[in-house]
């Protein structure tokens, strides 16, 4: 299965696979508190997402499978700083007047931590990638990361491709993947974010390789590094 360019008229199915692979992921549930109507909150905020990227025309990206059902998204910022357009600017005023001026504090405090790990010279940002749950692990992500690196190495100025994680589980899949740990910072007690970056044309990586010791019973990772 191929990856493709999504344009406006896929859009409601880009903000379907992010709101169901999204729902229970720590940022989400940061911002939007523990308020009712929580599902119909959660699709105003990446309807917003969602609707940025298209607004400025930046990547929209997804995978479907063979009964035409998109499987598989990701959202991509250009490098460089991008002035909003009004249009944008209006969406924004009625997204926090709807969701509330908590939501948009939290908010604002999570994107300013978390720009702070990512690097300052020109890049693309993987903004959100998700997968539908039911078709997770089978390496749809893998393929839309390998895209998205397809972007930075075709751009002029992008030093590189850049993303955050708040699930601790994830830090060894980005490692693995090639990505370099930028920093880790905390946003409140029960939130953290990592940052990483990926250095164009500058992939390292990482071989494991599994020794079981039959002295102790015991398993030993060793972790191999290679540029590629």
């Amino acid at each position: 299965m191929s990856v493709v360019n999504l344009s406006n008229e896929n859009f409601s199915e880009v903000t379907d696979v992010f709101c169901e692979s999204f729902y229970n992921y720590p940022v989400m549930k940061y911002v939007l508190g523990e308020k009712e109507d929580y599902d119909e909150r959660l699709r105003k905020l990446i309807t917003f997402f969602v609707s940025a990227r298209a607004i400025r025309n930046e990547p929209l990206l997804g995978i479907y499978n063979s009964t035409n059902l998109l499987l598989a998204t990701a959202t991509v910022t250009l490098p460089g700083e991008i002035s909003s357009p009004p249009e944008l600017i209006k969406l924004r005023d009625k997204l926090w007047e709807e969701i509330g001026a908590e939501e948009k504090v939290r908010y604002e405090k999570y994107g300013l931590i978390a720009s702070n790990l990512l690097p300052k010279e020109p890049h693309h940002h993987l903004n959100m990638i998700g997968v539908r749950n039911a078709y997770q692990g089978k390496g749809y992500a893998r393929k839309l990361i390998d895209e998205v690196e397809k972007l930075v190495s075709e751009h002029p100025t992008s030093t590189g491709l850049s993303l955050n994680t708040e699930v601790e589980t994830n830090v060894n899949f980005y490692l693995h993947f090639g990505f370099q740990l930028n920093g880790q910072a905390k946003i409140d007690d029960k939130l953290n974010t990592w940052g990483f970056f990926m250095q164009r044309n500058k992939k390292i990586r990482k071989s494991f390789f599994i020794i079981y010791l039959v002295t102790n019973n015991k398993m030993m990772l060793i972790e191999n590094n290679e540029c590629v």
